[in-house]
Protein backbone atom coordinates (compact mmCIF):
# COMPACT_ATOMS: atom_id res chain seq x y z
CA UNK A 1 0.00 0.00 0.00
CA UNK A 2 1.51 3.59 -1.20
CA UNK A 3 0.95 5.93 2.12
CA UNK A 4 1.34 9.34 1.03
CA UNK A 5 2.58 10.78 4.07
CA UNK A 6 4.07 14.06 5.26
CA UNK A 7 7.89 14.55 6.49
CA UNK A 8 6.97 12.93 9.55
CA UNK A 9 9.34 15.17 11.96
CA UNK A 10 7.35 17.96 10.42
CA UNK A 11 3.88 16.78 12.20
CA UNK A 12 5.25 17.63 16.16
CA UNK A 13 5.80 21.26 14.94
CA UNK A 14 2.70 21.58 13.50
CA UNK A 15 0.44 19.69 15.92
CA UNK A 16 2.16 22.12 18.99
CA UNK A 17 1.83 25.41 16.93
CA UNK A 18 -1.89 24.60 16.00
CA UNK A 19 -2.79 23.70 19.59
CA UNK A 20 -1.19 26.51 21.53
CA UNK A 21 -1.92 28.79 18.96
CA UNK A 22 1.86 30.23 18.46
CA UNK A 23 4.73 28.87 17.21
CA UNK A 24 6.91 30.42 19.92
CA UNK A 25 4.89 28.47 22.64
CA UNK A 26 5.27 25.60 20.18
CA UNK A 27 9.34 25.55 20.46
CA UNK A 28 9.60 26.02 23.77
CA UNK A 29 7.13 22.86 24.29
CA UNK A 30 9.20 21.03 22.18
CA UNK A 31 12.86 22.49 23.19
CA UNK A 32 14.01 23.40 20.08
CA UNK A 33 13.88 27.31 18.32
CA UNK A 34 11.34 29.60 17.35
CA UNK A 35 13.07 28.99 13.43
CA UNK A 36 12.98 25.86 14.40
CA UNK A 37 9.40 25.21 14.28
CA UNK A 38 8.59 28.27 11.69
CA UNK A 39 10.63 26.02 9.11
CA UNK A 40 9.00 22.78 9.80
CA UNK A 41 5.24 24.27 9.30
CA UNK A 42 6.64 26.17 6.00
CA UNK A 43 7.79 22.63 4.91
CA UNK A 44 4.63 20.62 5.48
CA UNK A 45 2.99 23.25 3.79
CA UNK A 46 4.87 23.08 0.81
CA UNK A 47 4.61 19.32 0.80
CA UNK A 48 1.02 19.78 1.05
CA UNK A 49 0.71 22.59 -1.24
CA UNK A 50 -1.40 24.96 0.35
CA UNK A 51 -1.77 27.45 3.47
CA UNK A 52 -2.51 25.80 7.01
CA UNK A 53 -1.40 29.25 9.01
CA UNK A 54 -2.81 32.61 8.48
CA UNK A 55 0.67 34.49 10.39
CA UNK A 56 -0.42 37.87 11.61
CA UNK A 57 1.89 40.08 14.06
CA UNK A 58 1.82 38.40 17.31
CA UNK A 59 -0.15 35.45 16.49
CA UNK A 60 -0.75 32.59 13.75
CA UNK A 61 -4.08 31.18 13.37
CA UNK A 62 -5.20 28.00 11.50
CA UNK A 63 -6.95 28.52 8.41
CA UNK A 64 -10.23 26.47 7.92
CA UNK A 65 -7.89 23.40 5.78
CA UNK A 66 -5.63 23.88 8.60
CA UNK A 67 -7.80 23.57 11.70
CA UNK A 68 -9.43 20.20 9.53
CA UNK A 69 -5.97 18.79 8.90
CA UNK A 70 -4.59 20.07 12.69
CA UNK A 71 -7.69 17.73 13.90
CA UNK A 72 -6.46 14.43 12.18
CA UNK A 73 -2.57 15.00 12.96
CA UNK A 74 -3.77 15.09 16.46
CA UNK A 75 -5.92 12.20 16.34
CA UNK A 76 -3.01 10.23 15.06
CA UNK A 77 -0.28 11.34 17.45
CA UNK A 78 -2.27 10.27 20.19
CA UNK A 79 -2.78 6.89 18.61
CA UNK A 80 1.45 6.77 18.27
CA UNK A 81 1.07 7.68 21.83
CA UNK A 82 -1.20 5.19 23.19
CA UNK A 83 0.37 2.45 21.18
CA UNK A 84 3.90 3.27 22.71
CA UNK A 85 2.48 3.40 26.17
CA UNK A 86 1.19 0.15 25.86
CA UNK A 87 4.67 -1.01 24.61
CA UNK A 88 6.19 0.84 27.46
CA UNK A 89 3.95 -1.67 29.78
CA UNK A 90 5.33 -4.66 28.21
CA UNK A 91 8.78 -3.15 28.34
CA UNK A 92 8.96 -4.09 32.23
CA UNK A 93 10.39 -7.68 31.25
CA UNK A 94 12.33 -9.48 28.91
CA UNK A 95 15.89 -9.21 28.40
CA UNK A 96 18.01 -6.30 29.53
CA UNK A 97 21.69 -5.67 27.90
CA UNK A 98 24.13 -4.14 30.27
CA UNK A 99 28.01 -3.58 28.99
CA UNK A 100 30.53 -3.50 31.40
CA UNK A 101 34.27 -3.93 31.63
CA UNK A 102 35.08 -7.45 32.23
CA UNK A 103 37.00 -7.22 35.84
CA UNK A 104 33.92 -5.07 37.07
CA UNK A 105 31.61 -7.79 35.99
CA UNK A 106 33.68 -11.23 37.18
CA UNK A 107 34.49 -9.13 40.79
CA UNK A 108 31.60 -6.95 41.82
CA UNK A 109 28.61 -7.62 39.47
CA UNK A 110 28.03 -11.09 38.80
CA UNK A 111 28.56 -12.07 42.28
CA UNK A 112 25.61 -9.84 42.79
CA UNK A 113 23.34 -10.84 39.93
CA UNK A 114 21.73 -13.92 41.66
CA UNK A 115 20.06 -10.96 44.08
CA UNK A 116 18.82 -9.07 41.10
CA UNK A 117 17.11 -12.03 39.64
CA UNK A 118 15.57 -13.44 43.21
CA UNK A 119 13.68 -9.51 42.91
CA UNK A 120 13.10 -9.31 39.25
CA UNK A 121 12.62 -12.84 37.61
CA UNK A 122 10.79 -11.37 35.14
CA UNK A 123 14.24 -9.58 33.57
CA UNK A 124 16.80 -11.98 32.43
CA UNK A 125 20.16 -10.08 32.16
CA UNK A 126 22.32 -10.28 29.11
CA UNK A 127 25.62 -8.93 30.29
CA UNK A 128 28.27 -7.89 27.58
CA UNK A 129 31.78 -7.53 28.70
CA UNK A 130 34.17 -5.52 26.97
CA UNK A 131 36.70 -2.19 27.25
CA UNK A 132 35.31 -0.88 23.72
CA UNK A 133 33.33 1.93 24.44
CA UNK A 134 29.42 1.34 23.86
CA UNK A 135 27.39 2.87 20.98
CA UNK A 136 23.89 2.83 22.19
CA UNK A 137 22.30 3.63 18.68
CA UNK A 138 23.98 0.77 17.47
CA UNK A 139 25.22 -2.18 19.42
CA UNK A 140 21.89 -3.10 21.50
CA UNK A 141 23.55 -2.15 25.02
CA UNK A 142 20.34 -0.92 27.20
CA UNK A 143 22.72 0.45 29.91
CA UNK A 144 26.41 0.19 30.75
CA UNK A 145 28.66 0.62 33.39
CA UNK A 146 31.85 2.55 32.74
CA UNK A 147 34.61 4.35 35.01
CA UNK A 148 35.26 7.29 34.08
CA UNK A 149 35.77 10.44 34.93
CA UNK A 150 31.48 11.08 35.21
CA UNK A 151 31.69 13.10 31.54
CA UNK A 152 29.53 11.63 29.29
CA UNK A 153 28.47 13.50 26.44
CA UNK A 154 24.68 12.66 26.09
CA UNK A 155 24.18 9.82 28.10
CA UNK A 156 22.95 10.33 31.73
CA UNK A 157 25.31 9.19 34.10
CA UNK A 158 24.98 8.31 37.25
CA UNK A 159 27.82 7.89 39.91
CA UNK A 160 28.05 4.01 41.66
CA UNK A 161 31.08 3.67 43.02
CA UNK A 162 34.11 5.61 44.52
CA UNK A 163 37.23 3.91 44.22
CA UNK A 164 40.87 3.61 45.99
CA UNK A 165 43.74 1.63 45.60
CA UNK A 166 46.28 -0.07 48.49
CA UNK A 167 48.07 -3.13 48.65
CA UNK A 168 46.34 -6.47 49.17
CA UNK A 169 47.68 -9.99 49.27
CA UNK A 170 46.54 -13.75 51.15
CA UNK A 171 46.78 -13.90 54.21
CA UNK A 172 49.89 -15.93 54.43
CA UNK A 173 52.03 -13.36 53.29
CA UNK A 174 51.41 -11.58 56.44
CA UNK A 175 53.19 -14.87 58.59
CA UNK A 176 56.38 -16.89 57.22
CA UNK A 177 59.71 -16.14 56.84
CA UNK A 178 59.12 -12.85 55.63
CA UNK A 179 55.76 -11.44 56.93
CA UNK A 180 55.03 -8.09 55.37
CA UNK A 181 55.09 -5.65 58.68
CA UNK A 182 56.11 -1.94 57.06
CA UNK A 183 55.90 -0.96 53.44
CA UNK A 184 59.49 -1.51 53.41
CA UNK A 185 59.11 -5.25 53.65
CA UNK A 186 57.17 -5.22 50.13
CA UNK A 187 61.25 -5.66 48.89
CA UNK A 188 60.94 -9.38 49.60
CA UNK A 189 57.46 -9.66 47.57
CA UNK A 190 56.80 -9.93 44.00
CA UNK A 191 54.59 -7.04 43.11
CA UNK A 192 51.48 -7.44 40.76
CA UNK A 193 50.68 -5.43 37.82
CA UNK A 194 47.24 -4.90 36.12
CA UNK A 195 45.94 -2.25 33.68
CA UNK A 196 45.37 0.70 36.27
CA UNK A 197 46.34 3.93 35.46
CA UNK A 198 47.38 4.32 39.06
CA UNK A 199 51.11 2.19 39.14
CA UNK A 200 52.69 0.57 42.18
CA UNK A 201 55.43 3.46 41.93
CA UNK A 202 52.62 6.17 42.95
CA UNK A 203 52.00 4.13 46.02
CA UNK A 204 55.63 3.57 47.18
CA UNK A 205 56.65 6.97 46.69
CA UNK A 206 53.67 8.16 48.93
CA UNK A 207 54.38 5.66 51.93
CA UNK A 208 57.94 6.83 51.60
CA UNK A 209 59.71 3.57 50.20
CA UNK A 210 62.92 3.45 48.48
CA UNK A 211 64.19 0.07 48.23
CA UNK A 212 61.42 -1.46 45.69
CA UNK A 213 61.23 -1.49 42.01
CA UNK A 214 57.98 -0.53 41.74
CA UNK A 215 58.16 -1.87 38.21
CA UNK A 216 59.23 -5.89 38.47
CA UNK A 217 56.57 -8.05 38.68
CA UNK A 218 53.97 -9.72 36.47
CA UNK A 219 51.76 -7.91 34.82
CA UNK A 220 47.97 -8.81 33.80
CA UNK A 221 45.89 -7.15 31.60
CA UNK A 222 42.83 -7.45 33.80
CA UNK A 223 42.70 -6.55 37.45
CA UNK A 224 40.54 -10.26 38.18
CA UNK A 225 43.43 -11.80 36.62
CA UNK A 226 46.03 -10.09 39.21
CA UNK A 227 43.44 -10.45 41.96
CA UNK A 228 43.28 -14.17 41.62
CA UNK A 229 47.13 -14.87 41.44
CA UNK A 230 47.34 -12.27 44.74
CA UNK A 231 44.79 -14.86 46.51
CA UNK A 232 47.11 -17.61 45.88
CA UNK A 233 50.10 -16.24 47.93
CA UNK A 234 51.90 -15.28 44.70
CA UNK A 235 52.62 -11.75 45.00
CA UNK A 236 50.99 -8.54 46.45
CA UNK A 237 48.78 -6.78 44.49
CA UNK A 238 47.96 -2.66 44.03
CA UNK A 239 43.61 -3.78 44.56
CA UNK A 240 41.01 -1.14 43.93
CA UNK A 241 38.63 -1.21 46.87
CA UNK A 242 35.25 -1.74 44.62
CA UNK A 243 36.54 -4.92 42.78
CA UNK A 244 38.75 -6.60 45.92
CA UNK A 245 35.73 -5.62 48.55
CA UNK A 246 33.91 -9.09 48.12
CA UNK A 247 37.18 -10.87 48.37
CA UNK A 248 38.32 -8.51 51.55
CA UNK A 249 34.87 -9.03 53.52
CA UNK A 250 35.16 -12.90 52.89
CA UNK A 251 39.32 -12.92 54.22
CA UNK A 252 40.65 -14.37 50.52
CA UNK A 253 42.59 -10.99 50.53
CA UNK A 254 43.81 -8.93 53.60
CA UNK A 255 44.81 -5.39 53.71
CA UNK A 256 48.66 -5.40 54.78
CA UNK A 257 49.08 -1.58 55.49
CA UNK A 258 45.93 1.46 55.88
CA UNK A 259 47.67 3.98 53.17
CA UNK A 260 45.80 3.68 50.25
CA UNK A 261 45.05 6.11 46.99
CA UNK A 262 42.14 7.94 46.07
CA UNK A 263 41.46 7.01 42.45
CA UNK A 264 40.91 10.27 39.99
CA UNK A 265 38.12 8.21 38.51
CA UNK A 266 34.89 6.33 39.41
CA UNK A 267 32.53 3.34 38.38
CA UNK A 268 29.51 5.13 36.70
CA UNK A 269 25.90 3.91 35.44
CA UNK A 270 25.15 5.16 31.92
CA UNK A 271 22.12 5.09 29.60
CA UNK A 272 20.77 7.59 27.18
CA UNK A 273 18.56 9.88 29.09
CA UNK A 274 14.98 8.37 27.70
CA UNK A 275 16.11 5.25 28.01
CA UNK A 276 15.33 5.78 31.58
CA UNK A 277 11.64 6.01 30.80
CA UNK A 278 11.70 2.07 30.25
CA UNK A 279 10.63 0.30 33.30
CA UNK A 280 13.34 -2.74 32.91
CA UNK A 281 16.05 -0.12 32.48
CA UNK A 282 15.31 2.14 35.84
CA UNK A 283 14.75 -0.80 38.03
CA UNK A 284 18.11 -2.08 37.31
CA UNK A 285 20.25 1.24 37.59
CA UNK A 286 18.05 1.51 41.27
CA UNK A 287 19.13 -2.43 42.15
CA UNK A 288 22.60 -1.22 41.13
CA UNK A 289 22.54 1.73 43.36
CA UNK A 290 20.63 -0.08 46.40
CA UNK A 291 23.96 -2.19 46.05
CA UNK A 292 26.25 0.20 45.68
CA UNK A 293 24.81 1.97 49.33
CA UNK A 294 26.79 -1.02 50.89
CA UNK A 295 29.85 0.30 50.00
CA UNK A 296 31.65 3.62 50.87
CA UNK A 297 30.95 5.71 48.07
CA UNK A 298 28.78 8.90 46.59
CA UNK A 299 26.14 9.21 44.16
CA UNK A 300 25.40 11.88 41.92
CA UNK A 301 23.81 12.43 38.38
CA UNK A 302 24.79 14.88 35.37
CA UNK A 303 23.84 15.27 32.46
CA UNK A 304 25.92 16.47 28.99
CA UNK A 305 25.02 16.86 25.33
CA UNK A 306 26.97 14.49 22.55
CA UNK A 307 25.83 11.08 21.45
CA UNK A 308 28.97 8.83 22.79
CA UNK A 309 30.91 7.75 25.97
CA UNK A 310 34.41 8.30 26.96
CA UNK A 311 35.10 5.55 29.50
CA UNK A 312 38.40 4.29 30.78
CA UNK A 313 39.01 0.95 32.49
Amino acid sequence: MVRHLPPLGTLRSFEAAARLASFSKAAEELHVTHGAVSRAIRQLEDHLGMKLFVRRTRQVVLTPTGAVYAAGVRQALEKISTATQALGRDDAKGTLSVSTLPSFAAKWLVPRLFRFRRQHPEIDIRLDTSERLSDFSTDGIDIAIRFGRGSYPGLASTLLLREELFPACAPSLLEGANPLRTPADLANHTLIHDDSPIDWGEWLRLAGVENVDANRGPVFLTTALGMQVAMQGEGVILARSALASDDLAAGRLVRPFALSLPADAAYYVICPPRSLERKKVRVFRDWLLEESANQPNGQESAMSDKPKANALD
